[in-house]
């Protein structure tokens, strides 16, 4: 059974979410949440984007492993990285590179997991938008509680991480 820490900070998040936007409109319309983010037309401050570059973005994801969880998602709304053009190709993985050295600026961590999960069966949770993952690791950090409490720690708010990013970032 999953236990449930009480997070009372992430309610704001919660309510106050530009993912919220297209609740109204069928999902065809609305698009992927990455796209409704980018459509809400709200402050990056407020959607957890932390750099925006040319063809692609890099945002704090909502629901993270370990804080500094990134996700780097092209603008253009693709499921595979055969449907990218050449110059979304070498922005991705330019921003790829360049969100790995601030992670490792701004949190210190011992290692990264950095990869993709292309098609619903690969465990990609938004299929319809690809998008990589920079999850920083600890040695000894801890991923013991999701194996032994079936609980996840976070130290910080998604907020802290964002802001903490976004100043390694400049």
């Amino acid at each position: 059974m999953l236990e449930r820490i009480w997070s009372g900070w992430r309610f704001a998040y919660v309510s106050e979410s530009p993912l919220r936007a297209g609740a109204g409109s069928s999902d065809a319309e609305a698009g992927s949440v990455f796209t409704q983010i980018l459509r809400s037309g709200a402050p990056d401050t407020e959607t957890h984007i932390v750099h925006r570059g040319r063809t692609c973005f890099a945002i704090v994801n909502l629901f993270p492993y370990t804080s500094g969880h990134l996700l780097v998602v092209p603008y253009r709304e693709v499921a595979d990285l055969d449907q990218l053009t050449a110059d979304e190709t070498s922005d991705l993985w330019a921003t790829v590179t360049a969100a790995a050295t601030v992670l490792r600026k701004a949190y210190h961590p011992d290692g990264l997991n950095i990869g993709l999960n292309l098609g619903r069966p690969a465990g990609g949770s938004i299929p319809e938008h690809l998008h990589v993952h920079l999850v920083p690791r600890w040695t000894g950090d801890s991923n013991f509680m999701a194996a032994i409490a079936n609980t996840q720690t976070l130290p910080e708010s998604l907020v802290d991480t964002a802001a903490k990013i976004r100043d390694a970032w400049a």
